[in-house]
């Protein structure tokens, strides 16, 4: 699952900081050992590998003179032993007052447990007019919709995200052989749809053997999500169910962003014909929704730091 990193973002930090304040003796430690290790430069022949890399990057930014950064923004992700970032800032050198904009991404490994870093890439912002003798515009034409009102980036809003999964599906399925396993699950899908539509919510995807919806109401999230148990109680079906609500970002029809992903989490830590929705969601759902709650369980979710607190929906909402 790919998930913000908040210390690989960090990581990034200290480095463009010693290179500012021209600490660089440091650097190296923040390197892959790996003979994969890439540095690639914006000059002509500014691309190094293995050790060569190790040994030089201290010096080779020494040389960079004083300058300022303003506007800085940095985006950091990782998925299992690997992570990546994105840099930009505005730069002015205090010598000549020249000035421009920074693009640097970064891909890094966990070795020994560490994050080091295996690719760093500077990018110059030279003009495409200038570099390919055309002018791109694809997505100066996208920024123009949206200006007009006729194209919508991802938005951001408060929902809340449901996830249902099927238990034991895989030993389910070879039992059944495929045809009927597949005009079950068939059946099933079409059941939480009218389900989850008739409680003011939409079916994103499907996932598998799982589902994904969104709510733009907490109380009708946990309505749908007790209305779906009940419908599978009697059938061959047992499902696990996770609900969380916070702000999502939604493109396409799609949602993510660290609410998606904990409402996974918490899905997965359901057992079979359970309900387990966040503290976020219990607080906001409705007092006179007729929903029954647990008291609160601490869990540790994974991806997720520290213990979070989970409550069972208990009955029918």
């Amino acid at each position: 699952m790919i998930q913000r990193s908040p210390e690989i973002e960090a990581i990034v930090r200290r480095w463009t900081t010693l290179i500012r304040s021209h600490k660089v003796a440091d650097l190296p430690h923040y390197l892959s050992q790996s003979d994969a290790l890439v540095y690639i430069g914006s000059a002509d022949g500014e691309l190094w590998r293995g050790q060569l890399v190790r040994d030089g990057i201290a010096d080779h930014l020494a040389e960079v003179p004083d300058f300022i950064e303003e506007d800085i923004e940095i985006e950091a992700y990782e998925h299992g032993e690997t992570g990546w970032a994105t840099y930009q800032s505005h730069y002015t050198f205090t010598g000549t007052g020249s000035r421009g904009t920074h693009r640097v991404t970064f891909v890094f490994v966990l070795e020994r447990g560490g994050w080091k870093m295996v690719q760093h890439h500077i990018s110059q912002a030279d003009s495409n007019r200038d570099k390919l003798g055309i002018e791109h515009t694809a997505f100066q034409r996208l920024i123009a919709a949206a200006q007009a009102g006729s194209h919508r980036f991802g938005t951001g809003g408060l929902a809340t995200i449901m996830f249902t999964d099927i238990v034991d599906s895989s030993a389910q399925a070879e039992a059944m052989g495929d045809t009927e396993w597949v005009r079950l699950l068939d059946a099933h899908f079409r059941r939480v749809e009218t389900i989850v539509t008739d409680h003011g919510g939409t079916l994103v995807k499907s996932l598998g053997d799982g589902t994904m919806s969104s709510f733009t109401s907490a109380t009708g999230a946990a309505r749908a999500a007790s209305a779906i148990r009940a419908g599978t109680q009697d059938s061959r079906l047992a499902l696990r169910i996770g609900l969380h609500t916070g702000e999502v970002v939604e493109n396409r029809g799609d949602f993510f962003g660290t609410v998606v992903n904990k409402a996974a989490r918490i899905a997965s830590a359901a057992g079979p014909g359970e309900i387990l929705v966040s503290d976020a969601l219990r607080q906001m759902v409705s007092s006179d929704a007729g929903c029954r709650f647990s008291a609160p369980v601490s869990l540790r979710l994974k991806g997720f730091e520290g213990e979070h607190a989970v409550y069972r929906l208990e009955g029918d909402a």
